[in-house]
């Protein structure tokens, strides 16, 4: 099992960024332009996650069709001022995706940190890899986001 820990201090509130963190829609953005995710059970995402598994198909660069993926979905309790909320999920060729994200205020916004850990046998390394830059894309996106005021109609 490898894991990966990557983390970001975004110029905004708290409880602003937490607040997107549980909205479905802000998966879907910060993913945008590596991995698209389409809800296959239920056949639609909720307006904000709840605790429960999520089934959907994953395409490569919104094209390429990777399988699917279980998102199973835990809003840990906070420990002090941080939020966590964790997807032990697995996928068709990711036995193990244990992701949790962290969310706490620091000097200048709030820290945001996406730790992983992943199984995936002879293929963990390439997946991490991956991994490791998806993630990286994914705070990327995460500060477009903040910039743009949480205006999702920015690409």
């Amino acid at each position: 099992m490898k894991t990966i820990e990557l983390a970001t201090v975004l110029p905004a509130e708290t409880a602003v960024v937490w607040d997107h963190v549980l909205q479905p829609r802000t998966l879907c953005f910060v993913a945008k332009g590596m991995l698209t995710f389409q809800p296959i059970e239920p056949c639609a995402f909720p307006e904000r996650w709840s605790a429960g598994r999520f089934r959907v198909r994953k395409l490569l660069f919104g094209l390429l069709p990777i399988g699917w993926q279980d998102i199973s979905i835990e809003v840990l309790p906070d420990q002090g001022r941080m939020h966590r909320m964790r997807e032990n999920g697995r996928g068709w060729l990711i036995p193990t995706w244990d992701h949790t994200i962290e969310v706490e205020p620091v000097e200048g916004g709030t820290r945001y940190a996406d730790l992983v850990k992943i199984e995936a046998g002879v293929l963990t390394s390439i997946v991490v890899t991956f991994a490791h830059r998806f993630f990286a894309h994914r705070q990327r996106r995460w500060h477009k986001l903040v910039k743009a005021n949480f205006d999702y109609a920015t690409s």
